[in-house]
């Protein structure tokens, strides 16, 4: 009987031990390798769309923000895949950047013609603007780390980090509609000044967005001050909103 119960026990371990073995060597098949696998499909993300919300950190309580704040950026990109793993990539290109930043009964002196500084106004107890922002445009150079969980299909989990690299080529502040300080109108039309004095010339941004085929949410922060040193308030911008990416 014990024999019986010995012989038993072994070709029970005997058996479970192969199907162990069974198991790893299927699991072992099932794992793909990605640097054989065909592209056909792979969502290269060559163009990007960028509609977001503007925001500023470290901005005074002197300084009324208003309105929704808004940034549109539109980029081309070369995507890189890496040979040996094509989930992950680089995605190099250049583009435009547009911010435009509401302030609620507060003007700007943006041309320095009263202040060696950029000098924000509060006008509320006088004439003001219905609506007025500061709006900038830079060209853009971004690079991102991409990685997309199956790059042989059109749609499927994406993230990516990187940084911009941009250059100011536009900063204006514009006034719409007129005001007494009761809210009637004076005058309707709009004013418009341009001057890059007081902002910085080069702006670096971090970047970061997650999402699932051609939509992911998107943020970037600006590291480097927006105005110059000397010039004005250690304000530096963010932006959070929806990617759209293709082709």
């Amino acid at each position: 009987m014990k024999k019986l119960l010995f012989v038993v026990l072994a070709v029970a371990s005997t058996l479970s031990l192969a199907a162990q073995d069974s198991t790893e060597v299927k699991k072992t098949k099932e794992k793909t390798d990605w640097s054989k696998v065909k592209l056909t499909n792979r969502s290269n993300d060559h163009f990007m769309l960028q509609l977001g919300y503007n925001g500023w950190s470290g901005i005074p309580d002197t300084i009324n923000a208003g309105g929704i704040s808004r940034s549109f950026n539109a980029y081309f990109m070369f995507d890189l895949p890496f040979k040996t793993d094509p989930r992950f990539s680089v995605g190099i290109g250049a583009g435009v950047g547009t911010d435009n930043f509401f302030l609620n009964k507060t003007t700007v002196d943006i041309r320095g013609q009263y202040n060696n500084e950029l000098s924000f106004k509060n006008v509320a107890d006088t004439n003001n603007y219905k609506k007025y922002k500061i709006a900038t445009a830079y060209l853009e150079a971004p690079i991102e780390l991409r990685f997309q969980a199956d790059p042989t299909k059109k749609n499927s989990f994406k993230a990516a980090i990187g940084g911009k690299v941009g250059t100011l080529v536009s900063a204006s502040s514009k006034g719409k509609t007129l005001r007494n300080k009761n809210g009637g109108t004076i005058l309707n039309g709009t004013v418009q000044e341009h001057s890059k004095r007081f902002f910085n010339g080069t702006r670096l941004q971090v970047t970061g967005r997650v999402g699932w085929g051609a939509f992911s949410l998107y943020g970037s922060y600006q590291f480097n001050a927006f105005i110059k040193e000397g010039s004005g308030p250690d304000i530096r911008p963010f932006q959070i909103g929806i990617n759209i990416s293709g082709l």
